[in-house]
């Protein structure tokens, strides 16, 4: 029945359980990772692959083999048509999300949607209304926030460990070489086709280091942490259309500020560094390795046991109430928010000349804007950003106001 959550039934024969029926849309590129999580889920009889599709030749993949009887497609309806799976792992083009997702939903399925889910707060309201009207649920592809470590950092913040929190930070400093950009016709786009994209180092590859940041306020305020502010300064070293380094700081209804400092034209690597200040100390949790370090700690120590998503969604379709979903559309709203923030912001300050320095050829040539690491730790540690540093380079912040207000404006 419409609006009612049903259970997985049971053989009539046996009584057991059968596995869930598991397809995945947009099986190349980032689906491979999907398929290798499935690949030893499948084996162990924990859930049946029963689809891909992809608008190319699905990719061979060693680690994630495409087991016998799998059909392959390249229309997504045509494959809920012929096969109707119960999970739908959708992995397409962020601005094809909401549609794939609706039709999954109307053949009965549950979906792990990848990050991010949706391109806009009216996106994500229609989407919950979908989710709601056909009894299903998404789990969006943060997995990042199944980390045991981050739960050990939630924990220490509610035991007074910090103190009280006066600041959370983010550093992440990656590299992208030009294939990067040559990899889809979205690619560094800011809308395909009159569509919304923001293929930028915020909304997509970075994403995770937003996110963490959003899972720590929620943690401090014990509810969903609205954003109702935002100030950010972006930056490009190529020709594209949206940033591959940015410092965003996000305010709140109540509780610290949060400042993301990210790049991915680094000199240098940094994983992505979460730093969580206090007044009695600090924490730093490098959210892609599970690394932890809390107030005492000598050395920073790794925290194993982190929870894929799409066995967290398993359990949770098994037993509703008792497992609960660890990345719910519903809690990734702030995340939304902000996006729908940026949408509007004028197109990234191009940083070329001296600034700028260039090594390899063809699809592995990089671009390293010089000294970013350095201004993204000094704005993480002040809070600040790089045009509140005196940065050379830096350009006026634009600022949002969020909550329904519209007094957006570019500052000198």
């Amino acid at each position: 029945m419409r609006g009612e959550r049903v259970r997985p039934g049971r053989s009539a024969v046996s009584g057991a359980t059968p596995p869930p029926r598991v397809a995945v849309i947009g099986a190349n590129g980032h689906g491979r990772w999907h398929r290798r999580v499935i690949a030893p889920l499948h084996a162990a009889g924990r859930l049946r692959l029963v689809a891909l599709v992809d608008v190319r030749p699905v990719e061979d993949d060693p680690a994630a083999p495409v087991p016998p009887g799998v059909a392959v497609f390249t229309d997504h309806r045509t494959m809920l048509a012929a096969t109707r799976p119960e999970v739908v792992v959708i992995c397409t083009p962020p601005h094809t999300h909401l549609a794939i997702a609706r039709d999954a939903l109307a053949t009965g399925a549950d979906l792990l949607l990848e990050k991010p889910p949706v391109l806009s707060l009216a996106e994500h309201e229609e989407l919950t209304w979908a989710l709601t009207a056909a009894g299903r649920v998404a789990q969006v592809g943060f997995q990042a926030l199944g980390s045991a470590a981050l739960t050990a950092l939630t924990d220490a913040l509610a035991a007074g460990r910090l103190g009280t929190v006066t600041g959370i930070s983010t550093v992440a400093a990656w590299q992208r070489p030009d294939a990067y950009y040559a990899r889809s016709p979205w690619a560094g786009r800011r809308t395909v086709d009159g569509r919304p994209v923001l293929d930028g180092a915020l909304v997509n590859p970075l994403a995770h280091a937003v996110m963490q940041c959003l899972a720590i306020a929620e943690a401090l305020a014990g509810a969903t942490p609205w954003p109702v502010a935002i100030e950010v300064e972006r930056y490009r070293v190529r020709p594209i259309e949206v940033e591959d380094t940015a410092v965003l700081r996000v305010r709140f209804r109540a509780g610290p500020p949060v400042l993301v400092a990210v790049t991915l034209a680094a000199e240098e690597f940094v994983a992505g560094e979460v730093v969580v200040t206090g007044t009695t100390g600090q924490a730093v949790l490098e959210y892609p390795t599970d690394r932890l370090r809390l107030p005492g700690d000598v050395v920073t120590r790794r925290v194993p046991g982190r929870l894929g998503l799409l066995e967290n969604l398993l359990a949770h379709r098994v037993d509703p109430s008792g497992v609960p979903l660890i990345a719910p559309l519903a809690r990734t709203a702030p995340f939304t928010a902000l996006l729908d923030a940026l949408r509007p912001a004028p197109e990234p300050r191009l940083l070329d000349g001296e600034l700028v320095t260039t090594l390899g050829e063809g699809g592995e040539r990089v671009r390293h804007l010089r000294g970013v690491v350095d201004v993204l730790r000094r704005a993480a540690e002040r809070g600040a950003l790089p045009s509140e540093l005196g940065v050379p380079w830096a350009s006026g912040a634009y600022r949002a106001e969020l909550a329904g207000q519209t007094n957006n404006r570019q500052v000198p």
